[in-house]
């Protein structure tokens, strides 16, 4: 039988690869460790690499093995869905990553200026009905700046033709620089070792969270994109109509009577 939320909770605090800040401390507890990452948790000068909305880490965790010379910290809310990452980190001494308990909506108070080189968003609440909260929004961009190098790197994999739609929208109204895009991404680059793969995608392509295998089960296509964020120029929303996705997560239909949606 699987350890409850409270025994979870009671395993991180023991954790030293987890930071737990959510809204409820962060306010009155300053996060010393902001702009020393390298030098206090990792030892070395590495990129630092962050999923956001990370889950139960496992995308976090297969990168860090993946990639020994980058530095990875899943960042999420929920620490019952983390502590699985956390805890096959610890087990199998994978010094590379770490985990974030917080709110996105605040990420920016965690990292200084340039300290991060890249950013996963890996599968991300669509939020149909609020564009604020869609993590590839202007109201998050802006909050990446704060700490993501000049040109730094945004990766955005998920399943929901409706935040892929968006984001490509967002970046085309913005002229944000695009490395790579697709929606189809194991039709674009197969799982298999192959020199005609592109890079882009074949980093994208080489991990499935238990999830996604479900998505791919159903039929469902995973979408990629790749893309730049400079320091420089004004941000805006498109102002575009968008087919709403028919579903909300696995084996849930959506809720809404609505067709489009900004």
């Amino acid at each position: 039988m699987g350890k409850g939320k409270l025994a979870k909770f009671a395993d991180m605090e023991t954790y030293r690869n987890v930071f737990q800040y959510p809204y409820s401390v962060v306010s009155d507890v300053p996060f010393a460790m902001q702009g020393h990452w390298r030098e206090e948790y990792f030892h070395n000068d590495n990129p630092i690499i962050l999923e956001l909305g990370c889950g139960k880490g496992e995308y976090a965790v297969e990168l860090a093995k993946a990639h020994p010379d980058c530095n990875y910290i899943g960042v999420d809310i929920k620490g019952a869905r983390m502590w699985t990452g956390a805890t096959q980190a610890l087990q199998q001494g994978i010094g590379n990553v770490a985990f974030l308990r917080t709110n996105i909506e605040i990420i920016d108070r965690f990292f200084d200026n340039d300290e991060v080189q890249q950013i996963w968003l890996t599968f991300s609440d669509p939020q149909m009905k609020n564009p604020r909260k869609r993590l590839t929004s202007t109201y998050f961009l802006k909050r990446y700046r704060h700490f993501l190098e000049d040109r730094g790197i945004i990766h955005l994999k998920t399943d929901s033709n409706f935040l892929f739609t968006y984001t490509s929208c967002m970046v085309n109204h913005n002229q944000l620089p695009l490395v790579a895009l697709t929606d189809d991404l194991y039709t674009a680059c197969p799982q298999t070792a192959s020199s005609d793969n592109d890079p882009a995608l074949a980093v994208a392509a080489s991990i499935q969270t238990y999830y996604e295998k479900m998505w791919l089960s159903r039929g469902l296509s995973i979408k990629y994109m790749q893309f730049l964020l400079p320091q420089e120029g004004e941000l805006q929303e498109p102002d575009v109509e968008i087919e709403l996705d028919d579903y909300r997560s696995y084996h849930r239909s959506k809720r809404s009577s609505l067709e489009t949606s900004k």
